[in-house]
């Protein structure tokens, strides 16, 4: 009986608006590891991070995502060498908006799988040895703890909490911004490439709404330029900066 008490509420015993916000909290470190640590420092160099950041989005990003560093860092490379091309790995320009915007982590899986790539886009990312022996090699495992985590913190509904968190990066980093963001919005630049700002206030996906501003500049570790833009990504950049961690 008292199994399944718990099980009901999990060690939290969260009531459902708390449930959503505690979702959206979690899912938002998620969004804050893709932004700073695998596209701002890694695929472009444009920050340097303190191992003890660098390796909590590490750690973070393996229970959440599943995601290779050196593949990721590869593809979006590509994506940024071959924009807009039909070697780009997910532009909607060739692949169509749709395919981009629901088949996103399909098509950044495929890319992964091609060892050109991966040779010559992933260099300068992680090889050490937990790299090599437990992120790299345990891909799946990372997001089963994850499960776990949730079931024990949330109880049954833990298991909606970790869907969610499962489908955000796929949906919103891989569909939203490498679709829509290359499809429709505003662009402050005339970049040679078809990337827009889906919005000005980047928030919801940590500042990477500013795609156009982005591609103009790729090496800049701030992605807002006019005044009335706002780079939530680069706020925490700012933040990790001030206690010597960026």
């Amino acid at each position: 009986m008292y199994f399944f008490e718990f099980m009901d509420g999990g060690l939290l015993g969260l009531n459902w608006w708390q449930l959503i916000l505690a979702t959206l909290a979690l899912t938002h470190v998620t969004i804050a590891s893709v932004t700073i640590f695998l596209h701002r420092s890694q695929a472009h160099r444009a920050l340097d991070l303190h191992p003890i950041a660098s390796h909590f989005f590490r750690f973070w990003l393996w229970l959440t995502t599943g995601m290779v560093t050196r593949e990721w860092v590869a593809v979006h490379r590509k994506h940024h060498a071959k924009c807009e091309t039909p070697e780009d790995p997910h532009s909607p320009q060739t692949r169509g908006l749709k395919k981009v915007l629901w088949e996103g982590s399909e098509l950044y899986m495929a890319e992964a799988a091609n060892a050109e790539t991966m040779a010559r886009y992933s260099h300068g990312t992680p090889d050490d040895w937990l790299e090599r022996n437990v992120y790299s090699r345990f891909t799946w495992q990372g997001v089963g703890i994850m499960l776990g985590i949730d079931w024990i913190l949330f109880g049954w509904a833990g298991l909606a909490v970790w869907g969610v968190q499962m489908m955000w990066i796929p949906f919103f980093a891989a569909g939203v911004i490498n679709g829509i963001g290359h499809f429709w919005g505003y662009r402050n630049y005339d970049s040679p490439d078809a990337a827009t700002n889906i919005v000005p206030w980047g928030i919801l996906i940590g500042g990477e709404e500013l795609h156009n501003n982005h591609h103009t500049y790729p090496t800049s570790a701030k992605l807002s330029s006019k005044w009335f833009e706002f780079d939530l990504g680069w706020a925490y950049t700012r933040a990790l900066e001030s206690v010597g961690l960026a």
